[in-house]
């Protein structure tokens, strides 16, 4: 799998596990991503897929590199794409 994909898996993990915000964005702490075992099964280095994302701008969270169980409680939000803006828009 490449880095392309990876990022794609785990926006679709995100949605799978966040919570749906106003925005249209997602939002999930890296303890719940990090102990999912979904999560554990597909991605052999998770925190290298969330840096690349960070990188591409998919996500957004604090600090540059998360660490299990010292930033379980870390919220890692993934951005609205506009197709969900606009599906949230719509909705309220």
């Amino acid at each position: 799998m490449n880095v392309e994909e990876e990022v794609q898996r785990l926006e679709e993990e995100i949605k799978r596990l966040g919570k749906l915000q106003d925005d249209g964005s997602f939002k999930v702490t890296f303890g719940v991503l990090f102990n999912d075992d979904r999560c554990a099964n597909i991605f052999e280095a998770l925190v290298g897929t969330l840096r690349a994302a960070k990188k591409r701008k998919v996500v957004s969270y604090d600090g540059e590199l998360l660490l299990q169980g010292v930033h379980d409680n870390v919220e890692i939000t993934l951005k609205p794409t506009t197709a969900t803006a606009t599906a949230t828009a719509t909705a309220t």
